[in-house]
């Protein structure tokens, strides 16, 4: 579909302008034909399973991450204690301990507390613990490239008559994104390769499937076959990533 894109694209290059739109639009698109449009049977969240659940988690995960690790950033480095001190909290918490500790606690201890009439979905609740164990370290990635900005440029934006918000959205973050942009990729990566660890909760992602292939009688002991094939289908998406990344620092002349 991405090469399908970019040849449309470069024939007509106003088209390019509507890809991430509709990119974007996809996914709601499949939301809803997960829930039963155009007449389609239903498919409920514990019937999902394999590369689907995968990419599902992966992808949710890391786009309510980035959001999320950009305002925690910026907020370890404001000046105002409640906000620094809430950013440096939530980041020290989840970057203390391992992500499976959180994923247990969302999935056993998190519906001890909450009352009976709540029913939050188990995929739900493992989402929401992949995306703030993802946006602490984006939030650190940043906070690096943020740091690498001379003091300059933003004494210079002040000079100009630019507020803070203009001075970090026109000035200062574009640059430090640009600079975080191999580091980024790299915790995205990671977060693709981590949702592996919700097969421990038994839910059936792609790790989990293949534990369900080889309790198969046809298909006991084959071991090497199973996780050598599943493992190429995680090399191919992450290289992906890692080849999107370089051609994004290329464009944008990120390389020295």
């Amino acid at each position: 579909m991405a090469w399908v894109g970019r040849a449309i694209a470069r024939r007509n290059p106003s088209f390019a302008q509507w890809l991430p739109v509709a990119w974007g639009l996809s996914f709601f698109v499949m939301l809803w034909l997960l829930a039963g449009g155009f007449g389609l049977p239903s498919v409920r969240t514990g019937e999902w399973g394999g590369l689907l659940m995968t990419l599902f988690m992966a992808l949710v995960s890391i786009v309510f991450a980035f959001p999320l690790a950009l305002v925690l950033a910026l907020g370890r480095q404001s000046k105002l204690p409640v906000v620094k001190g809430f950013a440096v909290t939530l980041i020290e918490i989840f970057r203390g301990a391992p992500l499976t500790v959180f994923l247990f606690i969302g999935d056993v201890m998190l519906p001890i507390f909450l009352p009976d009439a709540w029913n939050i979905d188990r995929i739900l609740r493992a989402m929401v613990v992949l995306t703030l164990f993802c946006s602490v370290y984006t939030a650190e990635t940043i906070r690096g490239g943020l740091q690498a900005i001379p003091r300059g440029q933003a004494e210079a934006a002040n000079a100009l008559g630019l507020n803070t918000p203009l001075t970090l959205g026109l000035i200062v973050l574009p640059q430090a994104l640009k600079i975080s942009i191999p580091a980024l990729v790299g915790t995205f990566i990671q977060m693709i390769q981590e949702t592996s660890l919700v097969a421990i909760l038994g839910l059936f992602d792609l790790l989990g499937m293949s534990r369900s292939i080889l309790s198969n009688p046809q298909f006991v002991g084959r071991y090497a076959e199973v996780y050598f094939f599943i493992g190429l289908i995680y090399w191919v998406f992450c290289y992906v990533m890692s080849l999107a990344s370089r051609r994004l620092e290329k464009s944008l002349n990120t390389s020295y």
